[in-house]
Formats: C-alpha cells, structure tokens, sequence
C-alpha cells in the first residue's frame, strides 16, 4: 500500500519491509507461514512454502521494487521458480495448508482458489516487468 500511495515518503519503511521477506524466503524459493506464528510470534515468516504465501510476497517485493527501484532479481527469480516447478501439469497448484486467519488463535482458514489466483497475479505482474511495460 505504501508503495502505491506515497512511496518516496516511505522508501525506507518499503525497504525494511522487502528486506524482512527476502530473510524469510525458504530453501526451495518459497515462503510459508505457519497459522501458530498467532501463537508463538518467534514463528512469524516461518513455515513450509505456499503457493498463496510465495506469491504474496513476490506481490510485495514487486510493489517494494517499483517503488524504490530497485528489484532483488535472484530473490524474484528464485521465487518464480518455487511457483513454475510447483506447478501441476493442470495448470493449478496444491495447497494443504491453511492460510487464511478466521479468528487468530481460535480458528483458521483454507480459502481454496488462493493457490490458484495469487500465484496467477503474481506471475502475471513479474512476466510483465520482465517485458518492460513497467506493470510489475
């Protein structure tokens, strides 16, 4: 949000920011948080890779890369990869975890198409950077 509404007042929050993804992005490229980081903060960017987390946070550094100018290609790029080899030969993608937060602490929740559309933004804004229309 910060990136759209006021960025240059706001490049060093946007950088602290991308900078806390990047040191939360696992061994295979993606990100993951488990629900128990409501529970026990230590877990906060923790957890096994999603593809609705993974391309939440290429959404994010995308946003944090146009509005600072500057993009941290391999993070992105490592990424991408996580979400293409993740991929299923249908075209969608699995996820077993919930990611969706009912009320922290009590319950949670698995919004089904997540792993379907956010990987499908997240693509769409990187293969469109890549171009060089500046959409990001």
């Amino acid at each position: 949000a910060l990136a759209l509404i006021a960025p240059d007042n706001h490049k060093t929050h946007i950088t602290k920011a991308a900078n806390w993804l990047i040191s939360c992005q696992n061994a295979d490229g993606g990100w993951g948080e488990t629900c128990r980081s409501y529970h026990d903060p230590s877990l906060k960017g923790i957890g096994t890779s999603t593809p609705s987390q993974t391309a939440w946070a290429l959404i994010g550094l995308l946003a944090a890369g146009e509005a600072t100018g500057t993009f941290p290609w391999d993070t992105l790029e490592w990424g991408i990869n996580y979400l293409l080899s993740s991929q299923l030969p249908n075209g969608q993608w699995e996820e077993a975890e919930f990611t969706g937060t009912g009320f922290p602490c009590h319950f949670y929740i698995k919004y089904h198409f997540y792993a379907q559309y956010f990987p499908l933004i997240a693509l769409s804004r990187y293969r469109a950077l890549r171009a060089g229309n500046g959409q990001g």
